[in-house]
């Protein structure tokens, strides 16, 4: 039996601003047939326009449809592709003339995205939706099954000389193609050989030089923010959500807990209970002294360090940067996460197990808390060294 197949066509354009008032404009596309973001057609010449937004444009039941969808360029391209996959269903009776079922890349990654923006956390769903992108800027197959090897080393490839990205992001970024793939069963494309290589850098940590001038061009606002990093090894988020409720002075200890209210839960989910030294604990009781005192939006907040609005607080890392610069310390140098490094380093060097450490900070297995097992370079290790060698002739 003959069938003969009603094929289903989505233009894809974009509304922008020319001289001669708004237009829908044919977007530019790369030679593997993705659109080029914000780049359009005028008169055939490709022109940027940043502004505006993308729409489908198909006919049904002989009447011509619009719909917006949106600023982004990959998302249109997507939702393009399941508005032709839909309308070609809808006109053919695809279990006779597509005996194996086939997916879609663009519908499957807007499927697994929409997935991750549920159940992940924003950082994590704007990494997989970059490093998504960038796959579908260097693969030319329009089927999932038709991904093979030299799509994922073309990719490799792609990061690094197209994008021109660290190694360790090429690294990051191409195990986030493999977990979409993964998550939709396809699994042993490449080999451990194939992946990109990168050299791992062995952690920063703040010299007890640099922290004392750090800590000395602090207001004691600033140095009680910047000591409970220090002292805590918490990540930044951690110190933002950070709760009065959290903190128990008595016991002097301080939790990373769930806070479901404010839609934030600790990385992997992992909650923990960590010591604080003496001197926190008196500065912390000082700090919850002064905000059961006041009156505010701040204090009701019930947030260790709020915004004078009830907030997390979201410039700690650029109060940093200017404290820094009155220390007379490089800004470049000077990042939070280079405290959790030295909190993680000190702690080892005093002699706490690392399944102890591990712990305080989170990590969900032993070899991410073994980096911080490395050799001092302070000015008294140095003194040691020479103390050593005097009497060498």
């Amino acid at each position: 039996m003959n069938w003969k197949v009603k094929l289903a066509r989505v233009n894809l354009t974009k509304r922008v601003k020319t001289a001669r008032g708004l237009r829908y404009c044919a977007v530019a596309r790369f030679a593997n047939g993705r659109v080029k973001p914000d780049i359009v057609l005028l008169n055939g010449i490709e022109e940027r326009h940043p502004e505006g937004a993308y729409y489908l444009e198909w006919r049904e039941t002989g009447k011509s449809v619009r719909l917006s969808v949106g600023p982004d360029a990959v998302e249109a391209y997507t939702r393009r592709l399941r508005k032709e996959a839909e309308l070609h269903a809808l006109n053919n009776d695809l279990a006779l003339i597509r005996p194996k079922a086939t997916r879609l890349v663009a519908a499957t990654i807007a499927d697994f995205l929409d997935e991750t923006k549920l159940s992940k956390k924003p950082k994590t769903f704007a990494a997989y939706s970059l490093a998504l992108r960038y796959f579908q800027e260097s693969c030319p197959k329009l089927c999932l099954e038709e991904i093979d090897r030299d799509d994922l080393m073309a990719f490799a490839a792609f990061l690094r000389d197209k994008k021109h990205l660290a190694p360790r992001s090429c690294s990051n970024k191409f195990a986030d193609v493999i977990s979409f793939l993964k998550a939709n069963g396809i699994r042993g494309l490449v080999g451990r050989n194939d992946w990109p290589r990168y050299t791992e850098e062995e952690p920063e940590i703040y010299e007890e030089e640099e922290l004392d001038k750090l800590f000395k061009a602090c207001d004691a606002e600033e140095r009680l923010w910047y000591e409970f990093f220090l002292m805590t090894g918490m990540r930044e988020q951690e110190a933002m959500y950070c709760s009065w409720e959290d903190v128990n002075l008595a016991h002097a200890t301080v939790r990373v807990s769930h806070k479901p209210d404010r839609g934030w839960t600790p990385k992997a989910y992992k909650e923990r209970e960590i010591p604080i030294p003496a001197k926190l604990v008196e500065k912390l009781k000082t700090a919850k002294a002064n905000a059961d005192d006041t009156c505010s939006l701040a204090s009701s907040s019930g947030l260790v360090f709020p915004t004078s609005g009830g907030q997390p607080k979201l410039n700690f890392l650029d109060g940093l940067k200017v404290v820094a610069q009155r220390a007379n310390l490089d800004p470049a140098r000077v990042y939070l996460h280079k405290f959790r490094a030295t909190f993680a380093t000190w702690s080892l060097r005093s002699g706490v197990d690392l399944r102890t450490v591990q712990y305080w900070l989170g990590h969900s297995d032993i070899e991410s808390t073994m980096r911080y097992l490395k050799p001092s370079r302070s000015r008294q290790t140095q003194q040691q060294v020479n103390k050593i060698f005097a009497a060498c002739p």
